[in-house]
């Protein structure tokens, strides 16, 4: 799969890989690797756990064997895995070894590279606790305003995070925010690159991947997290996990599970093109040939 516009890029600097899911960027990444050299660093929250490949439209393994991988399934599905974590693990990354081709979907992951991120205190696990029995209006009503306008309020785990933070600190996070310390890679010294995926030529994508996603196995993967699923848990929220645990535990058929699903990526994709459209009007935007 090809790209328009896809500018000549520089093997000495670091490569940025943002997108909808679905729209190739692994594709590109892997191509740009193969081709120039690096290493693929991992920017999407779900592809982080060790539990999920084929649900996350992780790379294959023989995927991972034809360039160095980093930040992939390496963390325990328990795990609460935040964008400071992230940043954390790529820090070094930055700093040693071949230069990192940074790709995924999690947008705020890609905001804390490039434009910093506030030093928030941890938060308690009985905070986090009260904040799981919480459903989303709750959530929002205990976000001060300000804070809210600046994040998607219909992800529950940022609406969650930023609940948090105030009823742990006292301090709404977007006042934290704004004490933020300089980023760990600027803009100017990274190659940005966002896939500008329309919806008529990804909608179909994505439900071709999640057939594909069955077909190779998916249903037995989320099966054998069946002992240990916890809706609660940000690895048990990766889209289609919910729907195909749903279909194992009798409450959907599997097409009435697929469907779910289906919606549920096209959902979180429009979500994604809103949030990469006002917030990275700076990188530059390719598309895909059709």
């Amino acid at each position: 799969m090809g790209f328009h516009d896809l500018p000549e890029l520089r093997a000495d600097m670091p490569v940025l890989i943002a997108g909808p899911t679905a729209s190739g960027k692994s594709a590109l990444a892997l191509a740009i690797a193969e081709r120039q050299g690096g290493v693929i660093v991992n920017a999407d929250a779900s592809q982080v756990y060790d539990c999920w490949r084929l649900i996350t439209a992780r790379p294959s393994v023989e995927e991972e064997a034809r360039a160095p991988h980093r930040l992939y399934g390496h963390q325990p599905w328990d795990a609460a895995y935040s964008a400071g974590d992230w940043l954390r693990e790529v820090a070094p990354l930055l700093r040693e070894g071949p230069r990192p081709i940074i790709v995924g979907g999690t947008g705020l992951y890609f905001s804390a590279l490039t434009g910093g991120m506030a030093a928030i205190p941890p938060v308690p696990p009985e905070v986090r606790a009260e904040a799981d029995a919480l459903n989303l209006d709750s959530l929002r009503a205990g976000v001060d305003p300000a804070t809210l306008a600046g994040i998607d309020q219909l992800n529950r785990a940022r609406v969650q995070r930023a609940w948090e933070v105030e009823r742990a600190t006292g301090r709404p996070l977007a006042a934290w925010q704004a004490e933020t310390p300089p980023p760990l890679l600027p803009l100017e010294q990274a190659q940005p690159l966002v896939l500008d995926a329309p919806k008529d030529w990804l909608d179909p994508r994505i439900a071709r991947r999640f057939d594909l996603m069955l077909e190779q196995g998916a249903l037995d993967e989320v099966a054998a997290m069946r002992g240990r699923y916890d809706p609660a848990r940000p690895s048990c929220k990766a889209i289609g996990v919910p729907e195909l645990m749903a279909h194992l535990n009798g409450e959907l058929t599997l097409a009435e599970a697929r469907e779910r699903a289906v919606v549920a990526t096209r959902q979180f994709a429009k979500r994604q093109r809103t949030w990469f459209r006002a917030r990275m009007r700076r990188w530059h935007r390719i598309a895909p040939e059709t």
